[in-house]
């Protein structure tokens, strides 16, 4: 299987179902990675449940107006507050291997610059308000909207930032649940 130590029994791609291989092609795919996640292995025994979990996440991540680098350093800035060490490290990588998008300053990494000024007013906004959202929702207030059209989003893309809040805590309550550890393949990404 996987030497992995994990609360879940990890499937690997050669050991999954054809139903469970297809979810993790699409995941590949959808990721561009040559590779499954350890979040993805970790809930490929039992179909329904992934297939549900990767909708939503793909759903909500990949597709909408929000930028992907945005929406990954919201759950990088969540999981690192909440001290999820699994997805703070995964979305951390995603996120600075974005970062170009943010900034072309030579040595820019979005997650060690969230307060910069090549940080957009805009993104470090979005990242504040649903990094509160997500760990505070009761706190959750008009102001709080306010100040994201105040900083540029219109009612969809608000909409779509709050539902970081709700992904980024299925996140992390999946990863830390499970006891998964960063995968290898995207530790070899920062050497």
């Amino acid at each position: 299987m996987n030497t992995t130590t994990s609360r879940y029994q990890m499937i690997s791609y050669d050991d999954a179902s054809p139903e469970v291989q297809a979810i993790y092609d699409d995941t590949k795919k959808t990721l561009q990675l040559p590779f499954v996640l350890n979040w993805f292995k970790c809930q490929g025994d039992n179909a329904t449940l992934l297939n549900g979990n990767w909708n939503k996440l793909k759903s909500t991540l990949m597709e909408g107006e929000v930028p992907n680098v945005l929406k990954q350093l919201i759950i990088y800035n969540v999981s690192k507050e909440r001290g999820c060490n699994y997805c703070s490290h995964a979305h951390g990588i995603f996120a600075d291997s974005m970062s170009s998008m943010i900034s072309e300053a030579e040595g820019f990494k979005a997650t060690e610059n969230l307060d910069s000024p090549s940080m957009p007013v805009s993104y470090r906004t979005a990242v504040n308000v649903i990094t509160k959202a997500a760990l505070d929702h009761k706190n959750i207030g008009d102001a709080d909207f306010e100040e994201l059209e105040n900083a540029g989003f219109n009612r969809k893309e608000i909409q779509e930032l709050m539902a970081q809040a709700d992904l980024v805590n299925m996140l992390n309550t999946i990863a830390d649940v499970s006891g998964i550890k960063i995968d290898n393949e995207l530790l070899e990404t920062l050497e």
